[in-house]
């Protein structure tokens, strides 16, 4: 069964009132303007920054790559690790896709065992 995604925006507003943060408190340790955040949590503009959704998600207790997957970013510091193996990085993600959250733990896993080991 397939669910339909709620906005970013709107999960935002959501979790900023559960943890009794005001809209205007919560773009100031953000660091944007009020009137951004509020349209931001009504869907009228793109989410902010990768950097600026982690910071929001960390304010939240909420996972931060996540969070940057809900706003539709990437985390910034995967371009950099794409680029230092232009080709073999981009090969093992396309071999992952796919794979279960299960299956993806324990290649994680495997992975720091080799950098770990200095494989």
């Amino acid at each position: 069964m397939t669910h339909k995604r709620r906005p970013f925006g709107e999960m935002l507003r959501e979790k900023r009132i559960e943890k009794k943060f005001s809209l205007r408190k919560f773009a100031e340790l953000v660091g944007v303007s009020p009137t951004y955040l509020s349209q931001v949590e009504q869907g009228n503009v793109m989410p902010p920054t990768a950097d600026r959704v982690k910071r929001m998600a960390e304010l939240l207790g909420e996972n931060p790559d996540l969070w940057i997957a809900l706003a539709g970013r990437v985390p910034e510091d995967l371009p950099g690790i794409i680029q230092k193996q232009p080709t073999a990085m981009p090969e093992l993600l396309r071999e992952a896709s796919g794979l279960t959250a299960d299956q993806l733990r324990k290649l994680s896993e495997q992975a720091k065992k080799l950098k770990e080991r200095g494989n």
